[in-house]
C-alpha cells in the first residue's frame, strides 16, 4: 500500500489537546472524519505530519502556537464603547461575539471574546482563544481512498 501523499483522500481520527491536558477537539475513532490532504480543513501542521503515513498508523505531533492559532497580540484587544451594542446584544465576559471589522477595504466577521465590562466600555479581545497556545495532536490514519 502506498503512504499517504498530498492531494489524497483520507480517513482519520485524532484527539487534539492543550499542554494542560485539555482536550481542545476529538474525531473519535469508530467515527473517523475524511478529508483532503492539502485542503485545509485541519491545521496544516497537522496535515504535513500525515505525509508518509501507512493505514492503521497512529502518531503523536506536538504542533506551535506560530503554526496553529497563532501568536497572542495585546493590540488585539480593545475597549469599545458599550452603546455600540445598543439593544441587540448584552455582553458578558466569557461571550464569543461575530463583530464586523473593515480589513483591506472589505467588510469581515470576525470573533471576538468579551473579556470585561466596566461602567459604559467593554473589552473585546479579537486573538483566537487557543492564541499563543502550543496543541498536541494524537492522529489515527484508519484508510488512504479516492
Amino acid at each position: 500500500m502506498c503512504p499517504v501523499q498530498l492531494t489524497d483522500q483520507i480517513l482519520v481520527s485524532y484527539t487534539a489537546t492543550l499542554d494542560s491536558g485539555e482536550a481542545v477537539e476529538s474525531v473519535p475513532e469508530n467515527k473517523p472524519i475524511a478529508l483532503a490532504i492539502g485542503s485545509g480543513r485541519i491545521l496544516q501542521a497537522v496535515e504535513a505530519s500525515l505525509l508518509g503515513m501507512e493505514p492503521g498508523e497512529s502518531k503523536t505531533v506536538r504542533i506551535l502556537p506560530e503554526d496553529a492559532f497563532g501568536r497572542y497580540y495585546k493590540s488585539l484587544v480593545h475597549e469599545v464603547p458599550l452603546a455600540n451594542f445598543g439593544n441587540k446584544v448584552q455582553p458578558k465576559p466569557g461571550m464569543i461575539l461575530s463583530l464586523s471589522v473593515e480589513k483591506d477595504g472589505q467588510e469581515q466577521q470576525v470573533p471576538a471574546t468579551v473579556l470585561g465590562i466596566n461602567n459604559d466600555t467593554v473589552t473585546i479581545d479579537y486573538n483566537h482563544p487557543l492564541a499563543d497556545k502550543a496543541i498536541t495532536y494524537t492522529v489515527k490514519l484508519h484508510a488512504i481512498g479516492n
